[in-house]
C-alpha cells in the first residue's frame, strides 16, 4: 500500500497495528503504524466518525462503515452496477459471482460494456432491464429495452418475474439492431462445418496444467468448437430436459476441452474427457453431445480390458500373450474352425478371477509358457477351497482347450483330470419382517422394485429393464414373452412412483420405468444397484424368497413354477427339494382325503 499523498490515498485498505495484528492502523496519512489501544503512551481512546459520529472507529478518523477500505463500506457491484455489496466480495453481488463461474467475459452487445456476457450476448445489467419491460407473453427484447437507458437496483434483491408462457418473436416483428447469437459471446449465426485436422502434433513433455490458468482460459476461451457445438447443447437439453444447471456444466466442459487438448483442430478423446471432474466438467453428457457433433474419438478401455490387464500384469511375455489369444476369442468369438461365440463379460471376469492365482504361482516358479504346464501340476495348483477350485477348473479347461485348437500348446493337461463340481446348496427364506418393512420404505421407487420381486420374483435386470410401454392396464409385458397381471400392493406403489416421476421430472424422455438423477436426462436405465441400495436387501435373495412361497404353496408343481417364474427344470429342482428338508416347517400336503 502506497502512503504518498494523494486524493485516495489516504483512504485504501490499511494496514493493521504494528503490534496487536489485529486492529487497523489508527492514520495512513499522516503514518501511524499503531491502533489507538497500541499507541505508545497509551491506551487511547478512539475518536468518533468525523462523518457520522459512530463509535465504532475504523481508521483515517472513520468508521468501519465510512472508510472505503472497511469491512462495511457498501460500494456498486463491478458486474451490474448494483448497490449494496461488500469488499469482501470482490464487489459483486451473489448473481454476478454466479455469472463469473458460468459465462465468459466479452462486451455486452447492448451497453458496450467489458463484463461476463451470458447466451444472448448481452450482460446481467441489460437481461434485468428487459425483464423488467418485458411484456406479458413476449420474449424479450434486449435492444428495445436498453436503447434510452438503464434503472439501477439494489444488489441481492430477488425479482418477481412473471410465469406468463412467451410467445417467439416473428422476424418482421424484432426491432431494428436486434442481433442473434450464434454462440457464447459471439453474435451471429453457428458455424455450419468445423475443420477437424487428424494430424496431433505429439507432446514432448507431459507437464500438468495450472489449475488457476486453466480456469482462467476457460472463463474467456471461446472458439470455433464452443459456437459449432451451442446447438447441439441446445437442442440435447430441450430434448433431454437437462436443468440450466447440467446445461451450463457441459458448456463449461466445452470449454475446458478446448483449453486442455493438445491441437485446436483435433477430435476430442473420449480419455481426455474422463479428466473432467479434475476441473468440475461433466463427463457423460459432455461425451453425448461431442459424440451428436461427430468430434469423439472413442478410446475408453472396456471395464473387462483393464480387468484383464491388471490380472495378466507381472506375467511372463509368452504366458501373455497366450493369454492374450484367448481373452480376444472369449470376448469376440472365433469364425474359423473351431469356431466359438463370444461370451458375457462377467464370464471373462469370473474365470480370470480363478486362474489368476494358480498363473502367478506358476510364474513364480519359473514357468514362462503354458506349454510347460502338465496334469501333476495343475492338480497340485487347484486350491482347496471347493467353489474357488471349481472356477479355477473351469477357467483352465477353457484357456487350455482354446490354445490346443490353436496349436499354442502340445496337449490339454485338462482332459485327465475330472471336473470339479460345485457344492449343492440350499435356498433359503428371507425374514418376513425385513422384506415388510423394505416394502413400506419411504421412497416410492425402492419400494415399488421391492414389491416387483417380492410377488412376481423377476430379476434385478428385468426390473431395470422395465419400460414405461411394458405396463397397460395393469399387466407387465417381459422380454420373454410372459405377461404378468400386478398384484394389487404392485399396483399401488407403481402409482405413487409414477407421481414423483411426472413431478420430479416432468421433461425427461426416457422411456424405462426407473430413471435416476443421472438416467433422466439421458435414455439408459439406472445402475445395477438402484434401488437396492436404501432397501438394504438383495434382489436375488428376495427372488429366491418368493419362488419358495411358490414351490410350498403349490406342493412341489415343478412345471407351474417354470411357467410362473421362467425358470429351467433344472433350476425348479433345486427349490424343489427344500420339501421335507428340516430347516422348513411346510411339508408336502397329504394326497389322500381325510375320513371323519
Amino acid at each position: 500500500m502506497s502512503t504518498t499523498p494523494g486524493a485516495n490515498s489516504r483512504f485504501r485498505p490499511p494496514r493493521t497495528c504494528f503490534s496487536c495484528g489485529v486492529n487497523k492502523a489508527a492514520w495512513t496519512w499522516p503514518r501511524v503504524e499503531y491502533c489507538y489501544d497500541c499507541m505508545p503512551g497509551g491506551p487511547f481512546p478512539a475518536p468518533p466518525c468525523e462523518r457520522c459520529g459512530s463509535s465504532a472507529y475504523f481508521s483515517q478518523g472513520l468508521c468501519d462503515r465510512c472508510h472505503p477500505g472497511g469491512p462495511d463500506h457498501l460500494g456498486a457491484c463491478r458486474g451490474c452496477l448494483a448497490w449494496g455489496v461488500y469488499r469482501q466480495r470482490s464487489w459483486l453481488c451473489s448473481s454476478c459471482i454466479w455469472w463469473r463461474t458460468h459465462y465468459p467475459r466479452g462486451v455486452c452487445a447492448y451497453c458496450h460494456r467489458e463484463s461476463r456476457i451470458a447466451d444472448q450476448g448481452a450482460c446481467r445489467l441489460c437481461v434485468e432491464q428487459a425483464r423488467m419491460l418485458q411484456e406479458p407473453g413476449r420474449a424479450l427484447d434486449l435492444a428495445g429495452a436498453n436503447k434510452h437507458g438503464q434503472q439501477l437496483f439494489f444488489a441481492n434483491m430477488a425479482f418477481q418475474r412473471r410465469r406468463t408462457p412467451r410467445a417467439a418473436l416473428t422476424p418482421d416483428a424484432r426491432p431494428k439492431g436486434w442481433k442473434t447469437p450464434g454462440g457464447w459471446n459471439r453474435p451471429g449465426p453457428a458455424p455450419t462445418t468445423l475443420i477437424v485436422s487428424e494430424w496431433v502434433q505429439p507432446t514432448l513433455i507431459d507437464v500438468d496444467p495450472d489449475p488457476e490458468l486453466v480456469l482462467q482460459r476457460t472463463l474467456i476461451e471461446n472458439s470455433e468448437l464452443t459456437r459449432y457445438c451451442a446447438g447441439i447443447v441446445r437442442e440435447h437439453a430441450e430434448r433431454f430436459g437437462w436443468s440450466k444447471r447440467q446445461r451450463n456444466d457441459v458448456v463449461r466442459s466445452l470449454r475446458l476441452l478446448q483449453t486442455l487438448r493438445d491441437s485446436p483442430t483435433a477430435k476430442i478423446r473420449a480419455s481426455d474427457a474422463l479428466q473432467l471432474p479434475r476441473w468440475g466438467g461433466s463427463i457423460v453428457s459432455t461425451i453425448d453431445v461431442l459424440d451428436a457433433a461427430g468430434l469423439l474419438v472413442e478410446d475408453r478401455p472396456r471395464p473387462i480390458e483393464s480387468y484383464f490387464t491388471s490380472k495378466t500384469t507381472g506375467l511372463p511375455a509368452v504366458m501373455r500373450e497366450q493369454l492374450d489369444v484367448w481373452f480376444q476369442i472369449m470376448r469376440h468369438g472365433s469364425t474359423t474352425p473351431p469356431r466359438r461365440y463370444p461370451r458375457h463379460d462377467q464370464t471373462i471376469r469370473t474365470q480370470l478371477l480363478g486362474i489368476a492365482p494358480i498363473l502367478h504361482t506358476w510364474a513364480g516358479a519359473g514357468i514362462t509358457s503354458l506349454a510347460q504346464i502338465n496334469t501333476r501340476m495343475v492338480n497340485d495348483a487347484l486350491p482347496d477351497d471347493l467353489t474357488q477350485r471349481h472356477w479355477a477348473d473351469r477357467g483352465l479347461r477353457s484357456v487350455f482347450l482354446i490354445l490346443k485348437a490353436r496349436k499354442l500348446v502340445f496337449a490339454d493337461p485338462m482332459r485327465q483330470l475330472p471336473i470339479v463340481n460345485t457344492r449343492a446348496t440350499i435356498p433359503l427364506p428371507l425374514d418376513p419382517a425385513a422384506v415388510r418393512t423394505a416394502l413400506n420404505h419411504p421412497d416410492p421407487a425402492t419400494a415399488l422394485g421391492i414389491a416387483l420381486v417380492a410377488f412376481h420374483a423377476l430379476t434385478n435386470a428385468q426390473t431395470r429393464a422395465i419400460q414405461l410401454t411394458d405396463i397397460i392396464d395393469g399387466r407387465l409385458t417381459l422380454p420373454d414373452g410372459r405377461v404378468i397381471p400386478l398384484a394389487g400392493p404392485v399396483r399401488v406403489r407403481l402409482s405413487a412412483w409414477l407421481d414423483q416421476r411426472t413431478a420430479r421430472w416432468p421433461r425427461t424422455i426416457n422411456p424405462h420405468l426407473f430413471v435416476t438423477q443421472h438416467t433422466a436426462g439421458r435414455m439408459n436405465a439406472p445402475g445395477h444397484t438402484f434401488p437396492w441400495k436404501k432397501a438394504g436387501l438383495n434382489p436375488q435373495s428376495l427372488r429366491t424368497d418368493r419362488i419358495l412361497a411358490e414351490i410350498h404353496a403349490t406342493g412341489g408343481d415343478v412345471r407351474r413354477l417354470c411357467d410362473l417364474f421362467g425358470i429351467g427344470i433344472e433350476s425348479a429342482s433345486r427349490y424343489a427339494a427344500t420339501l421335507g428338508h428340516p430347516t422348513f416347517r411346510e411339508e408336502l400336503p397329504d394326497p389322500r382325503p381325510r375320513l371323519d
